[in-house]
């Protein structure tokens, strides 16, 4: 196993970690965009407010996302404990 080797499985890991994390932190940015537009026209300033819809926002991203983040996050566990002997040798 060369230096090569250990920085492309890095690369991929913060790659998938990337793709998994961008659903969820695109739902609450959106969320959090949108009741702040919302705080701004009602001129409502409370730091609570945007707290319960960003949590449902994720919850809905999750069971949507879900099951392809399941998949990537499986696939990516596989091909690297497939690749485990050629790492070795």
């Amino acid at each position: 196993m060369n230096p090569g080797m250990v920085i492309d499985i890095g690369r991929q890991a913060v790659e998938v970690t990337l793709m998994l994390a961008a659903p969820l932190f695109i739902a609450a940015l959106a969320t959090g965009l949108l009741i702040s537009v919302f705080q701004a026209a009602t001129q409502i300033n409370e730091m609570t407010l945007s707290f319960v819809p960003k949590l449902v926002a994720i919850f809905i991203t999750l069971v949507v996302a879900g099951p392809w983040m399941i998949t990537l996050i499986t696939d990516f566990t596989r091909r690297l404990i497939t690749s485990i002997p050629s790492l070795i040798g």
